[in-house]
């Protein structure tokens, strides 16, 4: 059962309607008395929860109830309903335990796909805890390799979550594979059929970024010389995957985020708002919470993408699964350029097991084509990468210990030494735009002779 908790009679009956309408029993409640009352004696599978009651223009009265109802019933998932301008409400909902919020006037079918994805992700246990694999034999894990109890524990939550329309955040080094996890919760999804959009916002400068991500229309700016799909557009009914989230700049967090609340954008010259029906997965190597705290990425939006978070461990956590990463970056290297498949030592395995590798697999990858590609015999052996592995060494002394905002800094002063200071040659070498140079110059509080 799903109780509704408004104190506006017209919104409660709307929901009812809507929710019976998809078959959902429903309860409702004008006030807090009576909420409670229901709460504390009924089985409720969902809550839907007003913050902004008429008599309450601070939305006291709303957290009280939400704090409330977490005592009795700590598993039952909440959605908040609040206007856009109160969406610092929300928030603080979601730090005592909302499971998710939509702003007035809301989309019914949006608020309809929320209702069952928050059903749906209570209803889910995990099945068969001690089996050493991932699922059914349909799972697809899109090429993500390995069998460490927290690549598996990764992989399970990956098949529970990938059905629903969850919103998920991937955390993970460089390397680590995040594209590969966001593209196997698209392919284990409804929406497996409709298109994968892959967005590096990292590389998408502020005055780029409406264009790019909403389109224009023709005439729209000096050089729209014809109308332009963005990258909502395109990934209608699909799943959208932004990665280096973290690299976005405050006037473009507002844009995306209202975007992602409402599911609708004006292209750049229109003044019609279009629908976009999108699953969102974000990504990213910083430290999101820190940023909230430092005020340069905002709570609001932090809150919208990770309702599910999911972390990458990098690979020098998961040295158990390097036998098994070789042995199919070997077969792939192979089968791409037409080679016959060597042996590769014990050796050089256990060889390759040492090493710090601060690039993950991504790094791995690169040292055993390399490898592949050289190869005399029919064999691999532990020469064939001690070259490599001890540049590496060198060149990241102690890298085990280093954490990863020390590795970004270093890369930072390196290139910026490397171009002489010159920003946009910098910013290429890193793979990032020039204004996330420039916002890790200002973090790091590096000068461009650095």
């Amino acid at each position: 059962m799903i109780l509704i908790v408004d104190d506006d009679k017209a919104i409660r009956q709307s929901l009812v309607l809507l929710l019976k309408r998809k078959g959902y029993e429903t309860s409702t409640a004008g006030n807090q008395e009576e909420a409670l009352a229901i709460i504390r004696s009924s089985d409720l599978e969902l809550i839907i929860m007003d913050m902004n009651y008429s008599l309450s223009t601070t939305g006291e009265e709303g957290i009280h109830l939400l704090r409330q109802t977490k005592i009795y019933q700590p598993d039952t998932p909440v959605i908040l309903i609040t206007a856009w301008g109160s969406i610092e409400l929300a928030v603080e909902g979601m730090r005592f335990g909302a499971f998710d919020f939509i702003t007035k006037p809301w989309n019914n079918r949006l608020l309809l796909q929320r209702v069952e994805t928050a059903i749906n992700l209570s209803r889910t246990e995990p099945e068969n805890e001690d089996r050493d694999d991932t699922g059914s034999r349909d799972f697809n894990r899109c090429g993500f390799i390995g069998r460490n109890p927290r690549i598996l524990e990764l992989m399970k939550t990956v098949e529970r979550i990938a059905p629903t329309d969850a919103p998920v955040l991937i955390l993970g080094e460089n390397g680590t594979g995040k594209e590969l996890v966001a593209n196997a919760i698209h392919a284990n999804s409804r929406r497996k059929s409709e298109p994968f959009v892959m967005v590096n916002l990292g590389g998408i400068s502020t005055s780029l970024f409406e264009s790019e991500m909403f389109g224009h229309s023709k005439g729209a700016f000096t050089g729209a010389v014809s109308e332009r799909k963005g990258r909502f557009e395109i990934a209608d009914k699909g799943t959208i995957f932004l990665d280096e989230i973290g690299d976005l700049g405050a006037d473009c967090q507002v844009k995306l985020l209202r975007v992602l609340q409402q599911h609708t954008f004006e292209r750049l010259g229109e003044s019609k708002p279009r629908k976009t029906d999108i699953r969102a997965i974000c990504a990213t190597n910083a430290d999101l919470p820190q940023m909230v705290r430092e005020r340069t990425f905002r709570e609001d939006l932090f809150y919208r993408i990770n309702l599910i978070t999911l972390r990458i461990p990098p690979l020098r956590e998961r040295r158990d699964d390097i036998p098994l990463l070789v042995d199919h970056f070997v077969s792939q290297s192979c089968s791409e350029h037409g080679l016959s498949k060597p042996g590769v030592s014990k050796e050089a395995i256990e060889y390759l097991c040492t090493l710090p590798f601060p690039g993950n697999v991504r790094q791995l990858k690169n040292m055993v084509e390399r490898a592949v590609l050289m190869c005399q015999g029919d064999e691999l052996k532990k020469s064939d990468f001690e070259a490599e592995g001890a540049a590496q060494e060198n060149k990241n002394h102690g890298i085990a210990g280093a954490t990863l905002e020390q590795l970004e800094k270093t890369a930072v002063v390196e290139a910026l030494k490397a171009y002489d200071g010159n920003l946009s040659k910098a910013a290429r070498s890193l793979g990032i735009t020039r204004q996330a140079l420039y916002r890790k110059i200002e973090k790091y509080e590096l000068g461009t002779d650095s």
